[in-house]
């Protein structure tokens, strides 16, 4: 299984940035390897689902396969990952981070009053590593849907595949302790805060606490939990490091951004947080640059079996994006400041990412484009390539998308 610590270090690809300018980050959204992805790859756990129209795995398999054609099973461990894996080698980002929304277990201890429960087999964590991720943020709303039984086998199969997590722990202090990744030969640090909130449909039930394992969960984007999590930021950060805080958090639905969630990431980054990734929309949200540092309002989904479900066919869910995030890492001259962006467009076909077809990239750019205006931000498209931040305005008026 390869070694996410064998891979960092500055990035020495398009995006990547030499040890002097910068560090280039890779992003995306919510990454699910269970239930259907978990089926087509060589050691497929127990199928069982408890939903109300599917009771077996395997049926996401066949909703995708019917909508558009054969899928390989057994796959390789690459398989879902596809012309991501290529992306990333292109552009050698310094570090990888991505949001795990799968309990990865054994356990048959589904939680009660869920209407969806994810999981993936232990033995399948080859097709995680196959990513080389440097951080799983775990704060979200499926890392304990096979119970706290089903949360301490992830912890420990993560661990045991040298997978770095942060968001969940077998108590409060673990859940909330940021992952710290050296970059630069270790002159500096990425650090990874990852939490969640209630309203993208975390139980309260599930918040770590002294001698209970959870995740590290917030009550909803109030000021005084803005405060909290910037407080941590400080306390952890040094000169040269780069704090990140990864957050799940709101509707599945839309391009509309509640005002609260604009506050709180606004006081996040007035507080010390150089980044914030947000995300649990089924589809890319507007972004913004506040202060110099980005925010992500929503990511969207990148890897899962969603495929071949109907209802909410405008947003273009099977489209996904890649985030690129370059910043500044002298702490000398406002370390952490966004210094570009680039987001390469993909497409969900057959449990696989591929290239997004020219007019299926056209139309991202022209969406997010549109949504981010009242965000003072314009989203255009290098010709034939990945999307770009083409333009900045901070302070403006917002507008719904």
């Amino acid at each position: 299984m390869p070694d996410p610590a064998a891979r960092r270090g500055h990035g020495t690809g398009a995006a990547g940035a030499d040890a002097r300018s910068g560090i280039t980050l890779a992003l995306c959204g919510d990454v699910m390897l269970g239930r259907g992805v978990d089926q087509i790859l060589e050691h497929p756990g127990d199928p069982e689902l408890r939903e109300s129209h599917l009771q077996d795995a395997r049926s996401y398999v066949r909703l995708a396969e019917e909508a558009h054609g054969p899928v390989p099973r057994p796959a390789g461990p690459s398989w879902p990952w596809g012309e991501a894996l290529r992306a990333l080698a292109e552009h050698a980002p310094d570090v990888r981070v991505v949001n795990l929304e799968t309990s990865v277990t054994r356990s048959d201890d589904f939680a009660p009053r869920k209407a969806v429960h994810y999981r993936m087999s232990p033995a399948n964590l080859p097709c995680l590593a196959a990513a080389r991720p440097d951080v799983c943020a775990l704060a979200n709303n499926h890392v304990l849907d096979f119970g706290r039984r089903g949360l301490a086998g992830t912890l420990d199969a993560l661990a045991g595949a040298g997978l770095t997590a942060a968001g969940a722990g077998r108590d409060a202090a673990a859940a909330w302790r940021p992952a710290a990744i050296p970059v630069h030969g270790g002159a500096g640090r990425v650090l990874v805060f990852s939490c969640g909130m209630p309203c993208s449909g975390i139980p309260p039930g599930w918040a770590a606490g002294e001698g209970r394992p959870g995740v590290a969960l917030l009550p909803g984007p109030t000021p005084e939990a803005a405060e909290a999590v910037a407080g941590r930021v400080r306390r952890a950060k040094r000169p040269g490091d780069v704090a990140v805080v990864s957050v799940h958090w709101g509707s599945n639905w839309g391009y509309d951004v509640p005002e609260a969630h604009v506050r709180f990431a606004h006081a996040l980054i007035d507080g010390g947080a150089d980044l914030v990734h947000g995300h649990s929309s089924h589809h890319p949200r507007p972004l913004e640059v506040h202060r110099g540092r980005l925010v992500l309002y929503g990511c969207g989904d990148f890897v899962d079996d969603y495929e071949g479900i109907g209802g909410h066919e405008r947003f273009r869910d099977d489209l996904r994006l890649l985030y690129l995030v370059s910043l500044s890492a002298d702490g000398e001259r406002d370390g952490g400041a966004l210094t570009g962006l680039r987001m390469v467009p993909l497409r969900a076909r057959r449990l696989r990412l591929e290239a997004a077809p020219e007019e299926d990239a056209d139309w991202l750019a022209a969406t997010l484009d549109r949504v981010g205006r009242g965000f003072g931000v314009r989203i255009a498209r290098e010709p034939g390539g990945p999307l770009v931040l083409a333009g900045r305005e901070e302070g403006a008026a917002r507008a719904p998308g």
